[in-house]
């Protein structure tokens, strides 16, 4: 049987990659002063932003961090919760991953599908999986560098700016993250029905859970957990996927 290569080298994909960094860097700025805002260093921000590349995930582990420094100690509950909300959140990046690997040229061996997932973030994907061809290592690896140096560099710099800008400044260009948050649902909900009752359905159970006194009792990383599993199950039952589109 012949080997599959592809056809795309390093420049072509660090080409595709800039665009996705240069949108990281502005974002991941807001993550940066919410994050020293939150009480965390700068360095503390950086390292991160530079193992982690997931920015819903990273908001919803400093506002657990939040309730940790409040409470004034890291208990069991507290690290589950921190998980949960992780596995909640991320789960979309193991189906990527799985999506990802019918695109995949023969040069990608095991041990560099295992590093190059860490890389995959909804952007990362996108453009890799509209390639005609199958992509390799060498097209990834110049892909990954533009996204991963502007969201560690965006958190440096917004972490530093945090310290010195004024408050309202900070809080002006923190709501960029949020932003991001709606400029990624946008297109899905235009294309599928079920995700805008499914979005404001989880926004609705978060605004429940969060301002009735008798929810008090949970933490907002399990606000989180609950209101994306219980919209995401209501809406799988109610709208769900067509065959065909699961096939497609």
């Amino acid at each position: 049987m012949k080997k599959i290569v592809s056809p795309y080298g390093y420049r072509e994909g660090f080409r595709d990659g800039v665009p996705i960094g240069l949108g990281y860097f502005s974002v991941s700025f807001g993550f940066g002063i919410m994050a020293v805002t939150s009480g965390l260093f700068p360095l503390e921000a950086l390292i991160i932003s530079i193992t982690n590349l997931t920015s819903a995930g990273q908001v919803a582990g400093v506002e657990v961090l939040q309730g940790v420094l409040a409470a004034g100690g890291v208990g069991a509950a507290t690290l589950i919760e921190m998980v949960l909300a992780q596995l909640v959140i991320n789960m979309r990046y193991a189906l990527m991953g799985v999506s990802l690997t019918q695109r995949l040229d023969d040069n990608m061996t095991t041990g560099k599908r295992l590093f190059f997932s860490t890389f995959i973030t909804d952007e990362n994907f996108a453009v890799s999986s509209s390639k005609p061809h199958p992509v390799g290592p060498r097209y990834f690896a110049g892909l990954i560098t533009a996204p991963y140096l502007g969201w560690g560099l965006g958190t440096l710099f917004g972490a530093v700016a945090g310290d010195v800008l004024p408050l309202s400044v900070t809080n002006a260009l923190g709501l960029a993250l949020y932003a991001m948050f709606i400029a990624i649902i946008l297109p899905p909900m235009q294309q599928e029905k079920g995700v805008l009752p499914c979005v404001l359905l989880a926004a609705g159970l978060s605004c429940l859970m969060t301002f009735v006194p008798v929810f008090s009792f949970l933490s907002g990383g399990f606000v989180i957990i609950i209101s994306a599993v219980a919209a995401a199950v209501v809406l799988s039952i109610v709208h769900p996927v067509a065959e065909k589109e699961v096939q497609a």
